[in-house]
């Protein structure tokens, strides 16, 4: 079996988990069918079988791949659903993605035919310096928090902390330790804080420690983070922080008038005017041989 060549610096193993990576994407394999045992790819490819081995690390690593004792190597099926981050709303006369985020998430997963669940908190610390900067604030100021842990089917899927100044939060049910009805938005449009803007810092990063654990991905899964500072007339309102395993999330902008669009598939424009129920529950206090010579 031949593969190109690469760059001469690159090693046998990154070739070859190259060569894999491209079978794969072409769908060689199906998920429920476990790739050629190390020998047969040894022969297929006339390497040593610690290239082999090798190799398939590689693509465990980055969570394409997951080991099974005693059934073999199989392809890491995780369902990867697309978030609509923002876009004009998906049918004339409902609200957009700024206008009642917390009603995005519940639609996503019904038209997906997922499970969303949420384990919920508030926090009271200390502001970093770039949520203190982008709220205008002097950084070690309190800031209340309110974080969600999303898990579609009981896999962790994402961390989203919302970032508000304690002035703001004082007094009102953003300070309860539970889920507001209507979400954090009806709170603030109460306030008369409606949101009306909003900038998205988009980056990719290596998890941490703590969220390596929660995330429960390959050790080179990077994770999507989203930083979105929503504003009204009279300043910024609120920062959230949105973190994704990039093996299961796929961020959706949509821009500009969409109404020539055809009838989009779910991961084109998010849920459309036939998944207007819920489907989340919040819980309270609670993831080849010419080549290679």
């Amino acid at each position: 079996m031949t593969i190109p060549r690469g760059s001469a610096q690159s090693p046998k193993y990154q070739r070859l988990a190259a060569d894999l990576r491209r079978r794969i994407a072409a769908g060689e394999w199906p998920s429920d069918v476990p790739l050629p045992v190390e020998g047969e790819l040894e022969q297929q490819y006339g390497v040593a079988r610690n290239t082999v081995r090798l190799a398939v690390d590689v693509l465990v690593n980055e969570g394409r791949l997951v080991r099974l004792q005693g059934k073999g190597t199989f392809l890491k099926d995780h369902p990867v659903l697309d978030h609509r981050a923002y876009g004009p709303a998906p049918v004339p006369g409902l609200p957009d993605c700024l206008a009642a985020p917390s009603e995005v998430y519940p639609k996503e997963a019904q038209t997906a035919g997922r499970r969303l669940t949420v384990d919920f908190e508030m926090l009271i610390v200390r502001a970093r310096v770039d949520i203190a900067e982008r709220l205008g604030m002097r950084p070690g100021e309190a800031v209340v928090v309110r974080r969600q842990l999303r898990l579609m089917d009981r896999e962790p899927y994402s961390i989203e902390e919302s970032h508000y100044r304690a002035g703001l939060a004082a007094g009102t049910p953003l300070m309860e330790p539970d889920p507001v009805p209507g979400g954090d938005e009806s709170v603030l449009a109460a306030l008369g804080r409606t949101e009306i803007g909003a900038v998205d810092h988009l980056v990719s990063r290596m998890p941490g420690p703590e969220e390596s654990a929660w995330f429960q991905g390959g050790p080179g899964v990077p994770l999507l983070v989203q930083t979105r500072v929503t504003y009204d007339r009279r300043g910024p309102v609120r920062v959230v922080e949105s973190r994704y395993s990039a093996d299961r999330c796929r961020l959706v902008y949509g821009l500009g008038e969409l109404g020539a669009r055809p009838v989009p598939g779910p991961e084109a424009d998010g849920p459309g005017p036939e998944q207007a129920g819920v489907a989340a529950e919040l819980i309270p206090g609670q993831a080849a041989k010419a080549f290679l010579t």
